[in-house]
């Protein structure tokens, strides 16, 4: 038979490896998609500022343009000039001794944290994950081949990590737990207490830890950041994972980094070149402008969103027989609880929202099972948006 008769063309579909075929649609994009095809709708459903970049940030990637300084390559690890800025922000922020040696620019955080695990996990490894997590961590791990393992986090104290379930699912096939804090989609910010209890867990499991920071600035009241890898003993084995996106509003820039040991570094670079070669250059200087100017738009943006969190609380508040909710202690998201009966399907409930009420949110089932009956939503907005969208969930809700 020839290789071009059509018959033969008809009977194969494209192969499909089964780690891929594993993963679903992504229900943030999926919602971003269906959100397109309706006119007018009132957006919270994606975890992106819509503050621009602030303009010193702007003027600094041009000017490395005009100087052509972008049209190659940097070092893979990403700019010295950068590494080291990076290395004085670890130390000052995060409490991190750090070295540029020990410092990989990523494309994101999102790069880094795949990055990581394809370093540290072998097919088949387990990973831990507090449960509702981010759920592309979820499919990190699984495009990593390794098996995500997610245990639930304790919802009526605030979705705080649940240590001894998190004891007890560790098997000898666990090698690392990774989490978000302030957590995506939660909110919740992940006390020192509690970390240091899971340090001690993976000091005793010889485990990884693998950390996404993402929103670290961006904490309210008695809340605080702590990094884990601030600890001594858990300086050799925590990758720790940072973004400019969501600091300095510059999520279209695709520019982060990590932060390992000496040893460590070498290897997830293995990994780190054929994602990437290297973050985008113009991004590197526009990232190094950032870390370098004044931090005053920091502070701005952190106080956007706490005003626009205690609206959205409000707003919830007047909406008590349909939602349940914890206040967020940190990043621009939260996790309410759906009171109605036909909440028991998340996608559902979103999808009819979307398209009967134009309110475009996401279904808590996208961060795991224990987000059934939850739906994810994003106040990085303005508070025009907010009301908008408030004012048609109760005309809606009657």
């Amino acid at each position: 038979m020839s290789r071009l008769d059509p018959d033969c063309e008809m009977n194969h579909s494209p192969r499909v490896s089964n780690r891929v075929q594993q993963i679903q649609k992504s229900a943030i994009h999926e919602m971003t998609r269906l959100s397109k095809q309706v006119e007018d709708v009132a957006f919270l459903s994606w975890a992106k500022p819509t503050s621009d970049t602030p303009e010193h940030i702007k003027q600094a990637a041009v000017a490395a343009i005009e100087k052509g300084l972008v049209g190659g390559y940097s070092e893979s690890s990403g700019l010295l000039a950068l590494r080291r800025e990076i290395a004085a922000k670890l130390k000052r922020d995060n409490s991190i001794d750090a070295d540029p040696a020990q410092i990989i620019v990523t494309v994101g955080a999102i790069e880094g944290l795949a990055a990581a695990l394809m370093a540290v996990i072998d097919p088949g490894d387990e990973v831990i994950l507090p449960s509702p997590t981010y759920s592309t961590h979820i499919r990190q791990v699984v495009i990593a081949s390794g098996k995500p393992v997610l245990v639930p986090t304790i919802e009526e104290q605030g979705f705080i990590l649940d240590i001894d379930r998190v004891r007890q699912a560790i098997t000898p096939k666990t090698k690392a737990v990774m989490y978000c804090s302030p957590s995506n989609p939660t909110g919740t910010v992940f006390s020192e207490e509690q970390l240091c209890q899971l340090a001690d867990i993976c000091i005793e499991h010889n485990l990884t830890a693998i950390t996404d920071e993402a929103y670290e600035y961006f904490t309210y009241e008695n809340n605080y950041h702590f990094s884990i890898a601030s600890l001594p003993e858990m300086r050799k084995r925590t990758v720790s994972c940072y973004t400019f996106t969501k600091t300095y509003a510059m999520t279209g820039w695709r520019v982060g980094y990590l932060h390992a040991d000496e040893e460590l570094v070498p290897q997830i670079s293995k990994a780190h070149i054929p994602f990437a070669i290297c973050a985008p250059v113009v991004s590197q200087y526009a990232a190094l402008a950032a870390l370098q100017g004044p931090q005053d738009c920091v502070v701005r943006f952190r106080e956007h969103y706490l005003s626009t969190r205690n609206l959205m609380c409000e707003r919830l508040d007047r909406l008590s027989s349909v939602f349940d909710y914890h206040k967020p202690g940190g990043s621009y998201l939260m996790f309410p609880r759906i009171l109605l009966d036909q909440g028991k399907d998340s996608t559902t409930f979103c999808k009819n929202l979307l398209r009967e009420a134009k309110v475009s949110t996401t279904p808590g089932i996208a961060f795991g099972p224990t987000g059934q009956s939850h739906l994810r939503l994003s106040f990085c907005v303005s508070e025009q948006e907010i009301n908008k969208a408030f004012d048609r969930m109760e005309a809606y809700f009657g």
